[in-house]
């Protein structure tokens, strides 16, 4: 009995050799070109996605990121646009009116600018919002677009209820809107820009102490630098900011 069971253990340990001797190479070749190169891959498209961020910051409100609320008006061609016919385009929002003698026409020459130097990118537009729309009907909208240059066909520019779209300017966006007889042109309303992603959450690039700028100056061009009183433009890094959620 001793003998036969050393003759089988002599045969397992045989068996084990001549398994290790044919498939261990192979199995190690295996790992060497496939299961490395494999892991290799992965990395690579880990630092790809890395890349692809654009590091720019989430606007978070109660923790939450925020995101572009619905919204339906007509544009200046007469068509109904939604916050739906924006997914997966990054776009900036504005809030003006046709008759503002102030800050309007300024803001709008900076973004036809920014219109012109995306001007090959079909994911790119613009939202402008009327904060006058029983004035500035799709008629009024569509000379003025004609006036200012606007040929991007993702720029919208949009009428609807004035209630819908001071609720949308003040609550949706924080970005003051107001009817006010005291002032020139009658209206009241920010100079700002807000960047909206291609998902349609709003993003900024952060200030020098980490915190999101929220919002870029739309008033002060490129070519100015600064203002009157030493403010400096942000037109330049809106785009900046652009370049990088088209690459997201």
């Amino acid at each position: 009995m001793m003998k036969k069971t050393n003759y089988s253990y002599i045969g397992i340990a045989f068996i084990i050799l001549v398994f290790g001797i044919i498939f261990i190479p192979k199995i190690v070749d295996r790992i060497s070109n496939e299961d490395i190169i494999r892991n290799e891959s992965r990395s690579d498209f880990a630092n790809e996605k890395k890349s692809n961020d654009s590091g720019l910051a989430f606007i978070e409100i109660s923790g939450e990121p925020k995101k572009v609320p619905a919204f339906s008006f007509t544009n200046q061609e007469g068509k109904t646009i939604t916050n739906k016919d924006y997914e997966g385009k990054v776009y900036v929002i504005e809030f003006f009116f046709t008759t503002c003698p102030t800050i309007c026409p300024r803001m709008s020459k900076n973004l036809v600018q920014i219109q012109n130097t995306f001007k090959d990118f079909q994911d790119f537009g613009v939202a402008s919002f009327t904060i006058n729309p029983e004035h500035d009907t799709p008629q009024v909208l569509k000379a003025y677009a004609e006036q200012y240059g606007i040929t991007n066909p993702n720029w919208h520019l949009m009428t609807g209820a004035k209630e819908t779209i001071y609720k949308l300017s003040n609550e949706g966006f924080n970005l003051y809107a107001a009817e006010e007889e005291d002032v020139a042109g009658g209206f009241e309303h920010s100079g700002n820009f807000a960047l909206i992603d291609k998902n349609g959450f709003l993003r900024s690039r952060k200030d020098s102490f980490g915190n999101p700028i929220i919002y870029y100056r739309g008033i002060v061009s490129e070519e100015e630098k600064t203002d009157e009183d030493g403010v400096k433009e942000e037109i330049s890094a809106l785009k900046e900011d652009i370049k990088k959620l088209l690459k997201e």
